[in-house]
């Protein structure tokens, strides 16, 4: 059990029976009224989107998941491949599944696969990803770190803001959590 106060964005928590990850939490105290958490969640079982408002003194019970070191190999037509890194077994996930997780995945990349009940519930990104840049503007002469951003295409298909000199071929480190630049690899 987690008070609600402590809820993040990725933890997946038991309500009203069933399985939901939490998609956005934030932290609401209007006037003088008692504090809540205002929270987004997904349900596992029927991938519906619910909002949902938790008293900040409430208790979540946090669902207890098995996380099992995987390494993704590569995504096709059929779903998105995983390896078990010590068995070398080999599971195959849905889109669906793994919603906005794909804009990350790369070949060879390590992740933790959750599993609740022995059904595969989700994946763990790494907190960042090396990712090349596919397509951009040109630089611009003169530009600073400080300047303006400008749309950069990944390999994935993840479109992101970047600074002005940052080139098409350039690696780039990205946040998985908020899906935004670090910085230039």
């Amino acid at each position: 059990m987690v008070k609600a106060t402590q809820l993040r964005p990725g933890m997946i928590i038991q309500h009203e029976g069933d399985l939901y990850t939490v998609f956005s939490v934030e932290h609401r105290t209007p006037g003088n009224k008692r504090g809540s958490m205002q929270t987004k969640m997904r349900s596992l079982r029927t991938g519906s989107i619910i909002d949902y408002r938790f008293r900040a003194e409430e208790f979540v019970e946090r669902a207890i998941m098995d996380e099992v070191e995987f390494e993704f190999l590569y995504g096709d037509a059929t779903g998105y491949h995983f390896m078990n890194s010590q068995t070398y077994e080999q599971i195959s996930l849905d889109k669906e599944l793994l919603g906005e997780t794909t804009d990350y995945l790369i070949p060879n990349l390590p992740v933790s696969i959750e599993f609740y009940e022995g059904k595969p519930m989700g994946v763990l990104l790494p907190d960042t990803v090396d990712l090349t840049v596919t397509a951009t503007e040109p630089t611009m002469q003169k530009a600073t770190a400080s300047a303006v951003g400008k749309p950069a295409t990944l390999e994935t298909g993840l479109v992101i803001t970047v600074p002005p000199f940052v080139n098409e071929g350039d690696k780039v480190k990205v946040d998985t959590s908020e899906g935004r630049y670090i910085q230039r690899v």
